[in-house]
């Protein structure tokens, strides 16, 4: 056996160093100094015999000698790290902690969680609500369910980003305030008060009447802002007020007649939805069936 096989620790800090070209992104990746990995790397081409990188700036770039290493420790570890991902998968039974938005979790998710419940008794959901991309290892999230069209560009390379289909937005309001608009042109939405949901959506009024040419709504028109979609819906449900709602946000309502849509003008961007989740993780089982319940009732509400 070849003496660096005593130091395997050698090997570790050597394949981060070589992937990030960067011995001070590999201390970083490694929770360690810059100092700790420069003197490795030195030990490690003492033991070798061999010079495994050249400095180019402020990179360090592989050798020919470091490039055959590089490809040897890769397939070493991701040999390794396949092999203990099996040794650690968990059984289905367990606990799945899931993370969404407050809008999906309260409006959606809840109302339908017992379906899942009576189908896997043996998995125990819980549920947190976050609009932000919280970091899923250290919040202990073990699946996340994201919107929107810049979900793949915020999501680590080595988490799994899954679309699971697209939303369409309308103008929804009561079927009092539906009455009221009944036979009239579309500037007559401006008597209502319009909801506009957060700051920098891009679900906007602006961009909805834009696309479809009503010169009538503007910056300078006047909105009531609120910072989630089921805010929104309880403002329309209880008032003359009109809002820009995806359609499995308020499906429910407009079933049960006391909602619908305004007008049948959808607005230009659609709500894409995303699972995300550890590639890696032991609950990988649990994950799936999730995944699969959630994709089913979505599908099937679709068909209705």
């Amino acid at each position: 056996m070849h003496k660096v096989l005593n130091n395997l620790n050698l090997l570790r800090t050597f394949n981060a160093a070589a992937h990030h070209a960067s011995y001070s992104l590999a201390a970083d990746q490694l929770c360690i100094s810059q100092a700790a990995v420069s003197q490795q790397m030195r030990q490690l081409q003492r033991l070798l015999g061999q010079q495994l990188f050249t400095r180019k700036g402020k990179s360090m770039l592989l050798t020919q000698s470091g490039e055959v290493l590089f490809l040897a420790t890769n397939n070493a570890l991701s040999v390794l790290s396949e092999s203990l991902d099996t040794l650690s998968k968990q059984p289905l039974a367990g606990s799945l902690t899931i993370s969404s938005t407050q809008a999906f979790s309260a409006i959606w998710l809840m109302p339908r969680l017992h379906l899942f419940s009576k189908l896997h008794p043996e998995i125990i959901i819980n549920i947190q609500s976050s609009a932000g991309f919280d970091d899923l290892t250290a919040q202990h999230i073990d699946l996340a369910i994201r919107f929107g069209k810049n979900v793949r560009q915020k999501t680590p390379k080595e988490y799994e980003c899954l679309h699971f289909g697209d939303g369409t937005v309308h103008p929804v309001c009561s079927v009092n305030t539906l009455k009221e608009l009944k036979n009239k042109k579309c500037a007559d939405m401006l008597g209502h008060p319009l909801i506009k949901i957060g700051s920098s959506s891009p679900y906007d009024w602006v961009e909805w009447a834009e696309h479809h040419g009503i010169s009538e709504v503007s910056e300078n028109t006047i909105y009531t802002s609120v910072s989630s979609t089921d805010m929104a819906l309880t403002a329309i449900l209880n008032s003359n007020s009109i809002a820009l709602i995806v359609d499995y946000l308020c499906q429910n309502h407009i079933e049960s007649g006391a909602l619908s849509i305004a007008l049948p003008l959808p607005h230009p961007n659609k709500v894409e939805r995303y699972f995300v989740y550890d590639k890696r993780s032991p609950k990988h089982e649990r994950i799936q069936v999730f995944i699969e319940w959630v994709k089913s009732q979505i599908v099937n509400e679709a068909g209705q």
